[in-house]
């Protein structure tokens, strides 16, 4: 999102009471009582303004309340069978042993679900316990509460279950001749895009074969929560979901209960990259507290978390460009197959994105591209920041890197000589109605100078690939210069409801936002409170923590709340500014619009009335909902063609990096970024965000792979599975913002963390082909692709 998506889960300690339950949650955007700092709050405030998130300090202390730190009185606590098969029958399951274990109050499986068997947030596919086949590595069988966490395990483990071994269809080619996996099959979705002249072609054709790794969403905190009973039959399900709405509904479903009598509250959401929360953990603990109507609580070990919750789809993709002599594209020919893993999930929308911006932010006149979605017994894939354009912009890139060397043009002017602009078409017939300033950004990025070489500072300064004491030799060192230009879409696709209402009241001198949008560290809760602050003039907002109560917001994901939520929060908050300055309009002869809120003050438009904010709203309560919705989508039809998207944002990186070409390690010295954000809602926090982005994008390009030997997972753990630190982080030079505001948007704001994330696994994998003079072809970067062919 931009600027204010950048702060960190805006959530503040409020203690909720239930009975005999006492659980820190919330999602405050504002108040010291969450550690904010109220000195820094009042000297920067509104829109434009880089206002701080409100729980920076409690999170710096270690007191902010994660969902891991939950409790209640006489909870007992949870644990998960999972299989350790990819791909198995089962014969039977026998939990006698683990249940006459002591201090065992409850062993579930399938046969004790009441009500759906199955769930998916987007086709109801995946089952709550494996019963008959077991489908991926991880996939959960059985579950236990007992009344330690160390006895919850060992009768997990004591749990005995008779498999009948299958081959694991691992290889996503093989999943079209393979025995169906599931009873709906092995395809999930497949997408014929048909644009132009399919005779068409040009005078130079490159043709390339791309792979993209499994990139985890590795949250630092790990997927926990806790289930409580409730005195109707119902549960309280307290967790860090991203889509609360959702979530209550699927396990409302499954429960066998009327969604009013399933609430699901949002503790603190210690970030997230992707769907926060994988329902295989929230079911299991809502089916054990109704069973022992005891308060049930479930922390994942990490493990658990690699193998329970969603990854990057890992993609093969084929291309061949066409171009004419002067470098202009002539057609686009690509072929995008998508491991979905053992289940749907978003595989079908992810398909979608990967296919329309399969040409990527370029002039293509005619575009030809296939793409699937199959089923394997991989781990699952799912819904992960910039999903399917991630993985074709590493793709697309390495195509046009390949033309300009054909040609023997620079890579940079090749890419500006095809950039797409507004009013251009994409390939799915589509009109750019927003800003699309792709030859600006590029500009940018190419003219910003370049760092020192090494050879300009004494040799024991040099900051080597591979760490301290990292290379064999200086003299092994080739340094490379590389350009990714990405594009996104923001809010939901192909007709997506994006619908979002908010409450906005005003009592006591204060305000106070009530909206379902989750902050999952994108900033909503600060920009919900700087929207306030703007309109009101009012210095004191908070947000209202979130739970299913509320009406819903939709979940957190393509930078929708920035749009839909907090166009929701503005109408709201103008509509409460009206009822604010009606009576004083009314006593002064004039329309309300002749009435300004500035710097805490009421003023007329000839300065001869003036009244303090503090002094107007003082004894009164005020309150107003809105909704906002933007404009229709349309599904792809059976050529790919259709409106399908609100909204388009787009970046372009320049990449510096040294590598060792003996060695085959890779520094990434620098990154310059130019991005297109529409309007810069908290400098600050923007600025934050796109490094956060760009160092998420690192990882995907060097090391981020969870690896997976038919079909089990290897090392599912931090050490196995190598993010990159503040040491791996490179020099992030922010070059240029555009603001051009998108006239549809609230704001004009466009949503900032997601393309970074797209466009940085291009950039690099350019600049290691400029230093190697190799292909580099798969994501993340092998070493052995980043040896040169010649050391000379």
């Amino acid at each position: 999102m931009s600027g204010q998506d950048a702060a960190t889960a805006t959530t503040t300690t409020t203690t909720m009471t239930m009975a005999t339950l006492n659980v820190g949650v919330g999602a405050d955007g504002d108040g010291d009582g969450g550690g904010g700092n109220g000195d820094q709050q009042r000297t920067a405030r509104g829109i434009g303004a880089s206002v701080p998130s409100a729980d920076t300090r409690a999170k710096a202390e270690g007191t902010f309340p994660y969902a891991a730190d939950l409790w209640a009185e006489g909870l007992l606590w949870a644990a998960v069978l999972r299989s350790p098969h990819a791909h198995a029958r089962i014969r039977s399951i026998d939990t006698t042993a683990a249940a006459e274990m002591p201090g065992v109050r409850a062993v579930i499986t399938h046969a004790d679900v009441p009500g759906a068997t199955t769930h998916g947030r987007r086709i109801a596919d995946r089952p709550v316990f494996a019963h008959d086949v077991v489908r991926h590595h991880g996939e959960p069988i059985a579950a236990v509460a007992a009344d330690h966490p160390d006895t919850a395990r060992l009768a997990a483990a004591a749990i005995a279950v008779e498999y009948e071994l299958l081959d694991a269809v691992t290889d996503p080619e093989q999943s079209f001749g393979a025995a169906p996996l599931h009873p709906d099959g092995n395809l999930i979705r497949h997408i014929p895009l048909r644009y132009g002249d399919p005779d068409a072609t040009g005078e130079v054709v490159v043709e390339g074969l791309y792979r993209i790794g499994r990139q985890d969403p590795a949250p630092i905190g790990a997927e926990a929560g806790l289930a409580v009973p409730r005195p109707d039959g119902g549960v309280e399900i307290y967790t860090a979901s991203t889509d609360p709405h959702t979530d209550r509904d699927l396990a409302a479903a499954c429960f066998g209960l009327d969604p009013d009598r399933v609430r699901v509250v949002v503790t603190g959401v210690p970030g997230a990259t992707a769907d926060r929360e994988d329902p295989a953990f929230q079911l299991p603990l809502g089916l054990l507290a109704l069973r022992t109507g005891c308060p049930v609580k479930l922390a994942a070990t990490r493990e658990e978390s690699f193998l329970g919750h969603a990854h990057r789809h890992p993609t093969l993709l084929r291309y061949r460009h066409h171009a004419d002599a002067e470098g202009r594209l002539v057609k686009v020919e690509a072929q995008i197959l998508m491991d979905a893993g053992a289940y749907a999930d978003a595989s079908a929308e992810s398909l979608a994105a990967a296919v329309a911006f399969a040409c990527g932010p370029y002039v293509v006149p005619h575009a030809f591209v296939e793409g699937w979605a199959v089923r394997t017994n991989n781990p699952p894939s799912g819904h992960v920041r910039g999903e399917g354009a991630m993985q074709v912009c590493a793709a697309y890139e390495g195509q046009m890197d390949k033309l300009a060397a054909a040609l023997g043009i620079d890579g940079a002017e090749l890419r500006l000589r095809n950039a797409l602009a507004t009013g251009d078409l994409l390939p799915t017939g589509q009109t750019v109605t927003c800003p699309a300033p792709v030859a600006e950004l590029l500009r940018s990025v190419r003219d910003f100078p370049l760092p020192s070489l090494p050879k300009d500072t004494p040799e024991e300064d040099w900051l080597l690939p591979g760490g301290p004491e990292g290379a064999g030799e200086p003299g092994a060192v080739r340094r490379g210069v590389g350009y990714g230009v990405g594009m996104v879409h923001m809010l939901g696709a192909e007709g997506a409801d994006e619908v979002s209402t908010a409450t906005v009241k005003v009592a006591g001198g204060a305000a106070t936002v009530i909206c379902a949008a989750v902050d999952t560290g994108q900033g909503f809760s600060t920009l919900a409170r700087q929207i306030v602050q703007e309109v009101l003039g009012i210095d004191e907002v908070t947000t209202a923590p979130v739970d299913t109560d509320q009406p819903p917001a939709g979940p957190s994901a393509h930078g929708r709340h920035t749009w839909v939520s907090g166009g929701a929060v503005e109408r709201a908050a103008k509509m409460v500014r009206t009822q604010l300055l009606q009576p004083m309009a009314h006593q002064l002869g004039m329309s309300t619009e002749l009435l300004q809120i500035q710097d805490g003050r009421i003023t007329s438009y000839d300065g001869a009335f003036s009244l303090s904010v503090a002094e107007a709203i003082e004894g009164k309560e005020l309150w107003a909902t809105a909704q906002c919705r933007p404009h229709p989508t349309e599904p792809l039809d059976d050529h790919g063609q259709g409106d399908a998207f609100v909204g388009l944002a787009f970046c372009a990186i320049r990449a510096v990096v040294d590598v060792d070409i003996e060695l085959g390690t890779v520094r990434v010295v620098e990154l310059a970024v130019a991005q297109d954000v529409g309007r810069i809602l908290n400098p600050r926090q923007l600025e934050a965000r796109i490094e956060a982005g760009v160092t998420q994008g690192v990882g995907a390009a060097l090391t981020e792979n969870l690896r997976s030997v038919a079909g089990l997972v290897r090392h599912p753990d931090l050490t196995g599975y190598p993010l990159p630190t503040s040491l791996d982080a490179p020099a992030v030079r922010i070059v240029r913002l555009v603001e051009e505001r998108d006239v549809v948007a609230p704001f004009g704001a466009k949503a900032a963390s997601a393309v970074p994330v797209v466009t940085t696994p291009a950039a690099v994998a350019s600049a290691v082909r400029a230093a190697t003079g190799r292909p580099v072809n798969r994501i993340p970067i092998r070493p052995s692709a980043a040896v040169a062919v010649s050391n000379s």
